[in-house]
């Protein structure tokens, strides 16, 4: 009995340091021990004690002036190994630059992560708008183009039971209907890519085709992004978002060959 409270405790420690150090990647560049403790829900002694132990560890860092706490660079090797050491990482990182390089839009490729996208790399373009996202960073599925490839990979049912709808709305031309999305989705399977304009951001449109692996099982997918005006599918646009199409599935085919497809 001893033995099973100690591994408790143990694991409840180990859970209560990795909530504090979320908590320091909630948005903010510092956060006081007040903050840390009111994101997380422990007390402020704890929260403290854990600060400490995970400055000890070079885990975090606190400014010598303002006594406010941030990751520590010490964070940097373990997360760039896990980055480094993944497939589709290591197979579309020189794939994505090249493709930012030519058409001057943002490249990014993404996996699923439960209800989310994460982001495993960014390129910006010179005529992309200014790109605040990172490796690590989060997007919701539902209301991106590469979120909309991850999904073809559920049926519908799972889906519904993954996101509950309503679906969140980020601008006023996001989908919230489950039965939209399928249609959506299922264009997407038909046409091998996916389109969105202004539902995750007003001003911004992507192009995003699906990776798949050995098994050709939907493991990633890449996107194109943008202004409306290049991706939105105007009218005025249409020949150029037609090539860039071409340009998103002849890369994600590239990436998909790498990790074994046919």
């Amino acid at each position: 009995m001893a033995t099973r409270a100690a591994d408790a405790g143990t694991n409840q420690s180990v859970e209560r340091a990795v909530s504090v150090l979320r908590a320091l990647d909630s948005g903010r560049a510092e956060l006081r021990v007040s903050d840390v403790a009111e994101l997380t829900g422990l007390g402020s002694s704890t929260t403290s004690r854990l600060l400490s132990t995970l400055e000890r560890l070079d885990m975090v860092e606190r400014d010598p002036v303002s006594n406010l706490y941030r990751l520590s660079l010490g964070m940097l090797p373990l997360a760039a190994t896990a980055l480094n050491r993944h497939p589709v990482h290591r197979a579309a990182r020189m794939v994505l630059q090249d493709l930012a390089g030519r058409t001057g839009l943002g490249a990014n490729v993404a996996i699923r992560r439960g209800t989310e996208l994460m982001f495993l790399c960014n390129f910006e373009g010179s005529r992309a708008p200014k790109s605040y996202t990172q490796a690590g960073h989060s997007a919701p599925l539902h209301a991106t183009s590469i979120g909309k490839c991850l999904l073809t990979g559920l049926t519908p049912k799972e889906r519904r039971r993954l996101l509950p709808e309503p679906l969140a709305a980020h601008t006023e031309y996001t989908t919230t209907s489950h039965d939209l999305l399928d249609g959506e989705i299922e264009t997407v399977r038909r046409t091998g890519y996916a389109v969105e304009a202004e539902e995750r951001a007003l001003g911004r449109a992507s192009l995003a085709a699906p990776v798949r692996d050995a098994s050709g099982e939907v493991v990633a997918a890449i996107s194109l992004w943008g202004p409306t005006s290049l991706l939105g599918g105007r009218t005025e646009a249409e020949g150029q978002r037609l090539a860039l199409t071409r340009e998103v599935i002849e890369a994600a085919d590239v990436i998909s060959q790498a990790l074994g497809a046919l």
